[in-house]
């Protein structure tokens, strides 16, 4: 299943409250995957993966890079057209090196990242290239074993601290789960570190008053007010 990670994926209203890859052919001959070890930058026009990018399989980006040429992936990929290789090891290993970087030394620049986008990689979404590549290399210092080309790089608009410290804001200022009358049934960090989410009532959600009161909050970060019954949380 493809993942994305990022902290405070869903906050209730309560709380409101090298390693060479390997494949094996028709004949079982063992086939080695290339060892590189740069993470790749996807072109400067694409932003980190939406929700809806998500649920549909992402265009390679550049010829050298599609999984049709990773040995490893692809046999992963063809292996079940349903089921992305989440137990792939390299990806979940790649994975977990990032994450861990972009929470400590480079959540300045850290937005979220996500394991099998496309199957068998890891896109990293960070607001900055250059600090981005950087991150790539320390996660590298820090466990030599992972397949830095197996990552992709793509842009986003805000760190994930900044948007949780967002998150924090609007927490801080709702009365017992309130804003302006409307309830607060939860909030989310979309996938592509663009803004948050809050989700409300169909009146809170159509109530100019409501964004703009959110929106100084958070200090002009955006903030997309929905009504979604399928995250409002179940009462204890």
């Amino acid at each position: 299943m493809r993942r994305y990670t990022a902290v405070a994926a869903l906050i209730a209203c309560s709380a409101l409250l090298p390693v060479t890859g390997c494949a094996r052919n028709a004949d079982q001959t063992v086939v080695t995957a290339p060892i590189r070890s740069a993470p790749r930058a996807v072109p400067d026009e694409k932003n980190c993966p939406t929700a809806d990018d998500l649920q549909e399989d992402p265009e390679p980006t550049s010829e050298d890079a599609t999984p049709a040429n990773d040995p490893v992936a692809e046999e992963l990929s063809n292996d079940s057209v349903d089921e992305a290789p989440s137990n792939d090891p390299i990806a979940e290993a790649l994975s977990e090196a990032v994450g861990a970087q972009g929470r400590d030394a480079f959540a300045d620049v850290y937005g979220s990242h996500m394991t099998d986008y496309p199957p068998g990689r890891v896109a990293l979404c960070v607001t900055d290239l250059a600090r981005g590549r950087q991150l790539a290399a320390a996660a590298k210092q820090a466990d030599p074993g992972i397949d830095l080309s197996r990552l992709d790089l793509y842009r986003c608009s805000y760190a994930e601290r900044t948007l949780v410290a967002a998150l924090d804001k609007i927490n801080t200022a709702d009365d017992q789960g309130r804003l302006l009358g409307f309830p607060l049934y939860s909030s989310w960090l979309p996938p592509d570190a663009s803004g948050v989410v809050v989700n409300t009532t169909a009146q809170g959600a159509a109530s100019q008053a409501l964004r703009d009161r959110l929106a100084a909050l958070t200090g002009g970060i955006p903030v997309t007010v929905v009504h979604d019954t399928s995250a409002i949380p179940i009462p204890a």
